[in-house]
C-alpha cells in the first residue's frame, strides 16, 4: 500500500499483524510503548492486542496477518523486527497471494518459508516505553511535545513535586531504563522520523536540544552502531 498518510485509531483483531515499511516512517502504539520504525523494519503485533498505527508523509507499507497458531515461534509481545532482503521479497510475494491460497501448493510453501524467516528476524530497539505511572506519563508526554527540553530528573522532580529518587525508582521498575537512557531512546525515534522527512542532521540535533551535530551523531552512533546518514541510507537501499 502506498499512501500520503493514514491514521488507524486503536483497534484489535484476532490475528497477529506485521507492518513493514519500505518508504517513510510508521508509528505504532501498543502495550504502553511507542514504536517508530524506519524503512526496512517492521512492527510485529500479536493478536488480541489493542494498538493504533500512524503513517505520516509519503509511505509504502505492507501488512501481513498471521493466524495465532501458524507460527508459535513468533514473539508473544509487540516488537520491532529487522527485515532481511529475503524476508522482504517473501512479504512482497505474499502481498500478491490470494487470501485463500492453496496451503499445499507453491503459495503455501512460500508462506511456510516466510513464517520461518520471520521467526528468525532479529529485534530492533526502536520503542519508547510509556510508563503506567501518571507522573512519568506526564513527563513522557511533555518530552514528546518538546524534545529540546534538557531538564534533568531533578528538574522534573521539582516540577512535579516528587522526590527525584522516587521518579528514578519507578521509571526503572516500569521500563528497565535510567532517565537518561529513556530520554535518549525517545530522541533516537524522533530523530529517525525527522531525518526521514529530509530535516538536516544539524537541525535535528538542535531540535533535540544538542549544542551541535557532533554530540548528536556520537549519541546516535553509540545507540545504533552507525551515524544517522549511513543508517538511513542503508535502510532505504535494497540489498
Amino acid at each position: 500500500m502506498v499512501t500520503s498518510g493514514l491514521e488507524m485509531p486503536v483497534h484489535v483483531h484476532r490475528k497477529g499483524q506485521l507492518v513493514l515499511t519500505l518508504r517513510g516512517i510508521v508509528r505504532c502504539e501498543a502495550e504502553q510503548s511507542v514504536w517508530i520504525v524506519p524503512p526496512r523494519c517492521a512492527v510485529w503485533i500479536p493478536g488480541d492486542i489493542p494498538h493504533s498505527v500512524t503513517m505520516a508523509g509519503n509511505v509504502e507499507v505492507y501488512c501481513l496477518f498471521v493466524e495465532p497458531d501458524a507460527a508459535p515461534g513468533l514473539p508473544q509481545h509487540c516488537c520491532a523486527l529487522s527485515v532481511s532482503p529475503l524476508l522482504e521479497r517473501l512479504i512482497l510475494h505474499a502481498s500478491q497471494m490470494p487470501a485463500l491460497y492453496d496451503a499445499d501448493g507453491p503459495d503455501g510453501r512460500i508462506a511456510t518459508v516466510l513464517l520461518d524467516q520471520l521467526s528468525l528476524a532479529p529485534m530492533e530497539k526502536l520503542h519508547f516505553p510509556m510508563p503506567a505511572d501518571a507522573k512519568l506519563r506526564g513527563i513522557a508526554t511533555a518530552m514528546m511535545a518538546d524534545p529540546s527540553d534538557r531538564a534533568t530528573i531533578e528538574d522534573w522532580g521539582r516540577r512535579m513535586a516528587v522526590a527525584p529518587r522516587t521518579l528514578t525508582r519507578t521509571l526503572k521498575r516500569e521500563t528497565g531504563m535510567s532517565f537518561g537512557r529513556w530520554r535518549q531512546q525517545l530522541h533516537i525515534l524522533i530523530a529517525l522520523q525527522r531525518l526521514d522527512q529530509g530535516v538536516s542532521v544539524q537541525n535535528v540535533a538542535l531540535d533535540l536540544g544538542y549544542e551541535g551535530a557532533s554530540a548528536f551523531v556520537t549519541m546516535f552512533r553509540k545507540a545504533l552502531g552507525k551515524p544517522p546518514a549511513r543508517y538511513l541510507a542503508e535502510r532505504r537501499t535494497s540489498a
